[in-house]
């Protein structure tokens, strides 16, 4: 059978590299793009490939790839399966109108979404959008394989969540993967996109112009933060490959020329030994790309910082979210400000390039001083990077439980919806009041980095400088102090809409 495999990217997110850069022009067929690869379609095509099936992909963040061309695509090969992946509730909507145009152009190929945000709408997805004839829940490597080997028969497809008539059946779960190794790497040589080793995109900055790509070495999350969905995907569950078995990638993927490496883990940092496993691999065999991850601060395997950076890691990403513990407690973090600054004072201390911190602001119960005293917290810290944003709030995590409970959420018609909880939340502090807090946080924060450690402050810059013209530094780091709007149109819950309110101005701060 013939296979088109489609990711849906978000608008917001990605950006292609201008042209003084070394950047495309729209008509280029090979392109590059300031974005993380789609590692899921990537993943699934080999697996495909191997029970025989032809397969191509398609990423929208090309321009020769949006949503007409893949439809005279369709048109032209005339595929089998069209499978549609996206991320989230912002790209659901684009996904719902290329299912669209791809059944005008194809009615009798079955449609099948998967992703996150497919995974756990899928039901109300089906009730909500005509073209989508199914819905793959959780991991595709054994669903997707088992489907097409069913399309007479969706009903013996674990996981699938599929349409008879106007019913929607969901069938048995499909249970969680055990075995990581068994399947293929990824296939990051169909695409014609190089992805580029930026900063976030909604603050795009260049880190290097070096063969970039992501890996992830392991799945899920067993913590429970209050504003994240990964735990109710895995079932709270963390699996991994082997190290033996990462090496393999890395060492294909070093002999193909990747110099600049990314772990996608959710938490790199949880198991001591097969980081050190992987470590002392990457350095037995000398492979020359660089790499960075995330993990928390709290982990025990904080400990194996030194063979990490020996072993070429340079970034490193906490999610320390809040400099007070009264904030922290309220997010389920279960984690202390001393164990956030041992972890970044012993990632500097080991050598790892550039520590990040990812932090939020507005969230439940914090106040002004609570949002300063963060920015004073980061300003102590020894971090090279980090992110302030806007606490957000999407379906499947604790606290759109919470919402639901407390009847500002009504789960039946804002299940496709997410929120700043700024705007809904009567708890929380008004946006207006956040932004003004975080712009002067920043104003503090970047006053005590120039004056307070002034060459790393340089060295930072400097490394921009490399990628980056002057002018779009200064646009970069003026950002936090100017206001632009998203092109997505502000939302409410439906109970709010229900009693006549106005959505709050929605403008906000790049960083």
């Amino acid at each position: 059978m013939n296979i088109f495999l489609i990711y849906v990217r978000d608008e917001d997110y990605y950006q292609m590299l201008p042209q003084e850069l070394g950047g495309s022009r729209p008509d280029d067929k090979r392109v590059k793009v300031m974005a993380f690869p789609p590692l899921g379609i990537e993943t699934l095509a080999p697996v495909v490939r191997q029970q025989g099936h032809r397969v191509r992909m398609f990423d929208t963040c090309h321009p020769q790839m949006k949503a007409e061309h893949i439809v005279e695509s369709a048109k032209d090969e005339r595929p089998d399966v069209i499978a549609l992946s996206f991320l989230s509730t912002t790209t659901y909507p684009p996904t719902k109108i290329m299912a669209e145009r791809l059944k005008e152009a194809a009615p009798r190929t079955p449609v099948i979404f998967g992703g996150v945000f497919a995974s756990m709408n899928a039901d109300y997805i089906l009730k909500d959008c005509p073209h989508a004839d199914c819905i793959g829940v959780g991991e595709g490597e054994e669903l997707l394989p088992d489907y097409l080997d069913h399309l007479d028969d969706p009903g013996a497809v674990a996981g699938l969540v599929w349409r008879n008539g106007d019913e929607v059946i969901s069938n048995e779960p499909r249970p969680l993967i055990r075995d990581l190794d068994q399947f293929p790497y990824p296939d990051r040589d169909s695409l014609p996109i190089d992805y580029i080793e930026s900063l976030p995109l909604d603050v795009p900055a260049v880190l290097s112009l070096d063969k970039f790509c992501t890996v992830q070495t392991s799945r899920g999350c067993p913590y429970g933060c209050i504003y994240c969905d990964i735990p109710s995907l895995s079932g709270g569950k963390w699996r991994h490959r082997s190290a033996q078995h990462v090496l393999g990638e890395m060492q294909q993927l070093n002999d193909a020329g990747y110099r600049s490496i990314y772990l996608t883990d959710d938490h790199f940092l949880l198991k001591r030994g097969r980081i050190t496993d992987i470590c002392n691999g990457i350095i037995e065999r000398r492979l020359e790309f660089t790499w960075g991850c995330e993990g928390r601060v709290d982990s025990v395997a904080v400990d194996q910082l030194p063979i990490m950076s020996k072993a070429n890691c340079t970034f490193l990403a906490y999610g320390i979210e809040a400099g007070t513990q009264k904030v922290l407690d309220r997010l389920n973090k279960n984690q202390t400000l001393e164990q956030i600054e041992y972890a970044v004072n012993e990632a500097k201390r080991h050598g790892i390039e550039r520590a990040h911190g990812f932090f939020l602001v507005g969230a439940p119960g914090e106040t002004v001083d609570d949002i300063m005293e963060s920015f004073r917290f980061a300003a102590r810290l020894k971090l090279d990077t980090f992110g302030f944003n806007r606490m957000c709030v999407y379906r499947g995590t604790p606290l759109w439980q919470e919402y639901i409970d407390s009847g500002i959420i009504d789960d039946e018609r804002d299940w496709h919806k997410w929120f700043k909880c700024s705007d809904i939340d009567p708890t929380i502090l008004p946006g207006e009041v956040i932004n003004r807090a975080r712009m002067k946080g920043f104003a503090l924060l970047f006053a005590r980095r120039i004056v307070g450690r002034p060459i790393q402050t340089y060295r930072l810059v400097r490394t921009f400088g490399r990628y980056m013209k002057a002018s779009d530094i200064f646009s970069f780091l003026s950002a936090p102090f100017r206001k632009r709007t998203l092109s997505r149109k502000p939302e409410l819950p439906a109970r709010m809409i229900d009693l006549g309110m106005e959505a709050p101005d929605r403008t906000t701060f790049s960083l």
